[in-house]
């Protein structure tokens, strides 16, 4: 006999439990914090996510990653000038307001709370960083078959980019707009 019918969205209540994720972390997050965040009670959460509070910690991160590297795929690939997008994209995270910069990157936040504490978490962050390193590489090799840039090594450069990006998601906390700036002008320089 099947259940009662879910009443809720489940990508969006993922999304607000990775609001809650993102904010506080994994293990500061309570049962209650994400409860209240998404609106549904126990027997929801427990019923709709079997693998608990770790299930709905995975799939928020995943729907953020997914989210950010599909935008960020779909904008390079078919971009006139994927080397001026990537450079906004950089240069975006630098412009971000106060509350953005604190809250740092979910994923990035994520590895370095689980790190050396859960292999599989730490597997997953891993392998959606790597995702975002080759929407970078999406955006360098388009530019490539542009004609834009010609002897740069997409690979090189997009590791490069991610260690960029992650540097600059703990940096922009203590950093003003313009120290940032200061900072990617130099860094992006590999770009042209």
């Amino acid at each position: 006999m099947p259940g009662r019918p879910k009443i809720f969205d489940e990508n969006e209540i993922i999304a607000k439990a990775g609001e809650v994720f993102w904010r506080l972390g994994y293990e500061a997050a309570s049962t209650e914090d994400l409860l209240q965040a998404m609106g549904i009670g126990k027997g929801s959460f427990y019923l709709s996510f079997k693998g608990g509070k770790k299930e709905l910690f995975e799939k928020a991160l995943i729907k953020h990653a997914s989210n950010l590297v599909s935008g960020l795929k779909k904008n390079l690939s078919q971009s006139n000038d994927p080397i001026a997008d990537l450079k906004k994209f950089f240069f975006d995270l630098a412009d971000a307001d106060d509350d953005e910069k604190l809250k740092g990157c979910f994923i990035a936040n994520s590895l370095a709370e689980m790190a050396g504490r859960d292999e599989a978490t730490m597997e997953l962050t891993s392998k959606l960083l790597h995702d975002l390193q080759d929407a970078f590489s999406v955006g360098i090799k388009r530019a490539q078959a542009l004609g834009t840039v010609k002897n740069i090594d997409a690979a090189l450069i997009s590791r490069h980019l991610l260690n960029l990006w992650n540097g600059l998601s703990l940096s922009r906390r203590m950093y003003s707009r313009k120290e940032l700036r200061e900072i990617l002008k130099i860094n992006l320089q590999v770009l042209g």
